[in-house]
């Protein structure tokens, strides 16, 4: 496991939701400290707001691959396409690993329902 792999592990641990442990671990290689990290991926866990949709391990990724790669102009296509030719990389990867890449169906219960 790699010292960033290790980073989110702990960050995990620590209580952070998986979007916010991938996000904030690669951040401060793009110039993101902790604090900004963690506010801007924490919308996004338990699948989107606690909704079950995409799992919060892949949005984080998503935008560790949009932060890094991500155009910045609006004719900028091949940055797009790059970006975009990523993400579905890593959704892939993702599915062979996991087979989902839903948060409901991967950990089998709804974040919002108190009784799970």
């Amino acid at each position: 496991m790699t010292e960033i792999q290790k980073l989110a592990v702990a960050l995990f641990k620590e209580g952070f939701s998986c979007s916010q442990a991938v996000f904030a671990a690669y951040a401060p290689e793009m110039g993101i400290d902790r604090e900004k990290s963690l506010k801007l991926s924490q919308a996004f866990g338990g699948g989107m707001a606690h909704m079950g949709l995409t799992c919060g391990a892949v949005t984080g990724a998503f935008l560790v691959i949009g932060l890094k790669h991500g155009r910045t102009r609006a004719d900028d296509q091949p940055a797009r396409d790059k970006t975009y030719a990523l993400m579905k990389e890593f959704v892939q990867f993702f599915r062979e690993k996991f087979c989902k890449i839903g948060c409901r169906e991967l950990i089998g219960i709804d974040l919002d329902n108190p009784e799970e």
